[in-house]
């Protein structure tokens, strides 16, 4: 393999590992608040504003059927609620109750303790650079989706 290659696995590679290792912490962050990582993933994705399902799917970067599911047992729940979309008819904006609040609430402790530690681990400045990198590979692999 070229090195091109390699580093291309490389990157993918460690950010599957970083991905379980993140879903794993954030299962036991949101355990205490009778919560699951996906249900505060989406959760999160509407605290500052209603968002359409499709919209939590592209920040969140999942799909749209799967922030459909969660956003639905979320509702059932009561954790957070429908509302119109003046933008479209058909696809209404997903916010959270107070219920849906409070338990995030819960969560934050919890936290702000793993990011202490983490911070803690890496160094303000190591931490600063671990989130460009990651934003600059992002970035990278939006543009090249976006074709030539």
């Amino acid at each position: 393999m070229s090195e091109t290659a390699d580093l291309l696995s490389g990157l993918a590679l460690g950010t599957f590992r970083l991905n379980g290792q993140f879903l794993q912490v954030s299962e036991e962050l949101a355990r205490p608040a009778g919560m699951t990582a996906a249900w505060w993933q989406v959760l999160g994705a509407v605290l500052r504003e209603p968002l359409p399902v499709a919209g939590i799917g592209r920040a969140m970067g999942m799909t749209r059927q799967g922030v459909q599911r969660t956003a639905d047992l979320l509702v059932e729940r009561g954790l957070a609620e429908y509302r119109p979309n003046p933008a479209h008819r058909r696809a209404k904006l997903l916010q959270p109750t107070a219920a849906g609040r409070e338990a995030i609430t819960k969560i934050v402790p919890g936290h702000q303790a793993l990011a202490d530690r983490l911070v803690g681990e890496l160094g303000l400045d190591g931490a600063r650079e671990c989130l460009e990198a990651l934003r600059r590979l992002s970035a990278a692999l939006d543009r090249l989706d976006e074709g030539p």
